[in-house]
């Protein structure tokens, strides 16, 4: 029947809107996307709470973004109420991930990445992974891919197992796995102390600064993603940009100046998903903070 389409138990209403043009993508293209590769990105969704980045009439319609639950959203999708800071409202009522049918309802109002905690909204606010977000201010990956290498330097001396994907844009971000105790914010000042030591060890190419004016060309390494409410784009998430790119899990051998991350889109990733996962032992390999600050304290 036209006007509507059945993906998982949510009905996906015009599923013949176009949201990319150029490609011909449709909003039925992008919930067939999800679906195929829910069974990956479930792993990172689940019990998550999510920030939602709409756009209902696709990539050149007006978007926004929206933390409060949709009153349109399914009755029984999983939430999570979280005491505001500051602002006019008290609380927010958060969506949680971790069903098909939560994420085909979310595409079905027009979401296309997703945006996830790094806590669990069971354990809220004790992060059980540390992000890394690399953006390069000349915008060419291939800065970032160097500075990703001499970030897993790092890490490797603190004996941290890293896990490296494409941001779907123009950076790399890079994961740690740990064991949930600490809080957010000791999780954010360890990653705040690891970037500052790593930027401090080549200052011509990277930089901590938060002002834009301030980088130069330099690489950003920005750890401000491991706050407590903030988000970062999930493994396999399409962004919003042109040709539909797709935040692709990397092995740290495929992390070089010459890869261009714009081949892992939506029109060709079936391929991707039939190749061995690289993040397979991701949550096999959780670490303990405490020891690898006191490394990072020695070192």
């Amino acid at each position: 029947m036209k006007g509507t389409a059945k993906t998982s138990t949510v009905e996906v209403s015009h599923p013949e809107k176009v949201f990319w043009p150029d490609e011909g993508y449709t909003k039925r293209d992008l919930a067939d996307f999800y679906q195929e590769v829910f069974p990956r990105l479930r792993t990172y969704v689940a019990d998550r709470i999510l920030t939602l980045e709409r756009c209902p009439n696709g990539l050149r319609g007006q978007c926004f973004y929206q933390k409060e639950k949709p009153e349109s959203m399914p009755p029984d999708t999983p939430t999570k109420r979280i005491q505001n800071a500051s602002g006019p409202r008290k609380s927010t009522n958060y969506v949680v991930g971790g069903s098909l049918k939560t994420q085909i309802a979310l595409v079905n109002l027009g979401c296309i990445p997703v945006h996830v905690t790094g806590s669990r909204a069971k354990t809220f606010p004790r992060p059980d992974w540390v992000c890394f977000d690399l953006d390069p201010s000349s915008g060419q990956f291939a800065d970032a891919a160097r500075a990703g290498q001499y970030l897993k330097e790092a890490l490797d001396a603190l004996k941290l197992l890293s896990f490296p994907k494409t941001s779907g844009s123009r950076g790399l971000h890079v994961f740690v796995p740990v064991r949930v105790g600490p809080t957010a914010d000791e999780v954010l000042k360890f990653s705040q102390e690891v970037v500052a030591r790593v930027a401090s060890s080549h200052p011509n190419e990277l930089t901590v600064e938060h002002s834009i004016a301030s980088r130069g060309r330099r690489v950003y390494l920005d750890a401000f993603r491991n706050g407590s409410v903030q988000t970062v784009v999930a493994p396999y998430s399409v962004r919003r940009k042109p040709h539909a790119p797709v935040s692709t899990p990397l092995d740290w051998s495929d992390v070089k100046p010459s890869l261009d991350p714009s081949r892992f889109n939506l029109g060709n990733f079936r391929r991707r998903l039939r190749a061995r996962d690289p993040w397979a032992e991701f949550f096999n390999s959780r670490q303990t903070l405490k020891t690898a600050l006191a490394r990072l304290r020695n070192l």
